[in-house]
């Protein structure tokens, strides 16, 4: 099979083979801008080949580039005055470090909260008047939350040993939103408001000591002067809905939003309306809600998926907007294209289409993307990580890429997916791992019959918790699978709970009822580590050394297993985290990837032009792993 590639011309460029190009095209996430100064922006982009942080003076057009470190940045904030843009400073891709502050027109960098020593950063939130509320986590003191001033010390406001975290500021600085889990369920946060001090306000908990399972989320306080209003998201219908909440009065506005799958909300910017965005089978859509009347406006978008959105002072809409066939841009209301880099630009891909199946815990919804030619096709199951997330119709270069090398790709949101309602993202705990293998399977099955894959060339793949179920059913179906592809994963559940951030730890103690010490017949059921000897097919894992999420250790116990049987294997250790930021080590690992596949399915591929940069490319769930 061959590669498409772009006609040649004088730009060594236009060489490359597509899906270099798709990894290589500079891109841009969308602009968020400052509160009360509204032509100063700040995005991340991959222009310079490593994701960074760069500041853009609307009023000018001016850009320029705030971070460079060899790992990248994407974590940064812009003060509401525009005056400094606070980004957060890790190791190598730890996620373990400080925040710091450059101001906006540049400058050096100086620590933003002194006298805070580094932490796993759970929220921030930055006031008026130059203050800050910073949440913080380690191993040591759990979750804890800081008040932090120009020329004072820090001044903590909460403490508690389970995950918690910073939801919002009020306009006027007065009232702090927290997220927490101090009942012990990590997967259904109540909500504390509290003063600067620390003290009380107010309380809104739905789990009911995590027995009824029901989360809140912090969406945002109304973003105007004396306004005490809080926008919350919540599940009491089944699926993730907006309400409003006054912690001052008690009151609480239910809205009449009446649109199928899960929908988000944020503020207009005078507080008079909301911005939905409406997800349901893997696609985006958009509405006007206006708070005073009810009434529900659609916004126009194309076909596809909003990864972002907001709503500017005039009321115009801007929203990052992409589907598996069209590269991303960042696109206005207005119709025009906010920010278009110059440079090579992504070239498509092909549409997705999608399978609905049977499954043993309901219908299973599954993404296909098809190469040219008649199937049945070599199959790469590519699965999705969180596991609380879901793959869209939006564009992705990683599928992009096997599809140009002639596989098909399906990708499965098997139950823990979000996007199809609470009872489908919760059905996953306790027989954690094999749940959303079952469903897999079952799509599996599909393929085969269906035509659409070749059942002696399946291939499982993933990164993050996509890595840990592709171990996990490498050992627990090992007749399926010619090849696995893993990709910074969960590999031995026990030594994985002892190594990981505090804030996993509560995770996993939420989706397996306990620790390894108090349910491990749960951990053994669930762990990858307990099936190595029954794996079959070849296996490649890439690790990153410095991952707080999936740690080495871990990683490391797993290969022994292997490489004491002598299975047939390759390992990808890197000196980063949890993925990478770095264009040119997305590109090596996802071509050790391939060529590691269609060695082992005695496919012949062309990977194009040889790259010497070191690293991976891992692929970190958005949301927990």
């Amino acid at each position: 099979m061959t590669q498409q590639t772009e006609p040649t011309g004088s730009d060594p460029a236009d060489a490359l083979p597509n899906w270099e190009k798709r990894f290589r095209a500079p891109r841009t996430g969308l602009p968020d801008w400052a509160e009360d100064a509204p032509d100063r922006a700040l995005f991340v982009s991959n222009a310079t080949g490593t994701f960074e942080l760069y500041a853009w003076d609307r009023a000018t057009g001016g850009q320029r580039q705030v971070t460079d470190r060899p790992n990248g940045t994407t974590d940064g904030v812009l003060t509401p005055d525009g005056e400094w843009i606070w980004w957060f400073s890790d190791t190598d891709g730890d996620e373990f470090g400080v925040w710091m502050r450059q101001p906006f027109g540049g400058g050096d960098d100086e620590p933003a909260t002194p006298g805070l020593a580094a932490a796993y950063p759970a929220g921030l939130a930055l006031g008026r008047d130059g203050g800050a509320v910073v949440g913080r986590s380690t191993d040591e003191e759990g979750s804890t939350l800081h008040v932090v001033r120009p020329g004072a010390e820090p001044v903590e406001i909460y403490r508690h040993a389970e995950s918690a975290g910073v939801g919002d500021l009020s306009h006027d600085g007065g009232l702090v939103a927290v997220e927490h889990t101090e009942h012990g369920d990590a997967m259904h946060s109540a909500l504390r408001v509290v003063r600067p001090d620390g003290t009380t306000v107010a309380e809104l908990d739905d789990s009911a000591g995590g027995t009824r399972e029901l989360g809140l989320t912090v969406l945002g306080f109304a973003p105007v002067a004396g306004d005490s209003r809080l926008l919350v998201g919540h599940q009491r219908r089944g699926r993730w809905e907006p309400m409003i909440w006054d912690p001052l009065t008690g009151e609480t506005t239910d809205l009449a939003i009446d649109l199928p799958g899960d929908v988000g909300a944020e503020w207009y910017p005078d507080g008079s309306a909301l911005l939905v965005v409406h997800s349901h089978q893997a696609r985006s859509e958009m509405w006007r809600y206006e708070t005073a009347t009810g009434d529900l406006v659609r916004v126009p978008t194309p076909d596809g998926s909003v990864s972002g959105a907001t709503a500017r002072p005039d009321g115009t809409v801007e929203y990052l907007w992409s589907s598996a066939a069209l590269p991303p841009q960042v696109r206005s209301t207005t119709g025009e294209v906010v920010l278009d880099p110059p440079g090579m630009k992504a070239p498509p891909s092909v549409p997705v289409e999608d399978a609905w199946v049977e499954g043993p815990g309901g219908t299973v919804h599954a993404l296909v993307q098809r190469p040219a030619g008649e199937g049945p096709f070599p199959t790469v199951f590519d699965v999705h990580g969180g596991p609380t997330w879901h793959d869209s119709d939006a564009f992705a270069s990683q599928p992009a890429a096997w599809v140009d090398h002639g596989f098909a790709v399906v990708r499965v949101n098997y139950r823990g997916s979000t996007g199809y309602g609470r009872a489908w993202t919760d059905a996953l705990k306790h027989r954690v791992g094999l749940i959303e293998l079952e469903d897999v399977a079952a799509v599996r099955d599909w393929a085969v019959s269906s035509g659409l894959a070749d059942p002696e060339r399946l291939v499982l793949a993933g990164g993050s918790w996509g890595g840990y179920l592709t171990l996990l059913g490498l050992g627990t179906q090992p007749d399926a699978w010619a090849v696995g592809l893993a990709a910074v994963p969960v590999a031995d559940y026990v030594t994985a709970y002892q190594d990981e951030m505090e804030a996993l730890k509560s995770l996993d103690r939420t989706l397996l009822g306990g620790t390894p010490e108090e349910v491990p017949e749960r951990y053994a059921a669930s762990s990858p580590l307990t099936y190595v000897d029954r794996v079959r097919a070849p296996v490649y894992i890439s690790a990153g050394v410095n991952d707080p999420r999936c740690p080495i250790r871990q990683v490391e116990n797993y290969v022994e297993r292997l490489a004491g049987r002598d299975h047939p294997h390759e390992v990808y250790r890197y000196d980063a985290g949890h993925g990478s930021l770095v264009v040119e080590e997305r590109i090596k690992q996802l071509r050790l990837e391939i060529e590691f596949a269609t060695r082992h399915l005695g496919t012949p591929t062309h990977l194009g032009t040889p790259t010497d940069q070191p690293g991976p490319a891992g692929q970190p769930g958005p949301t927990g792993r």
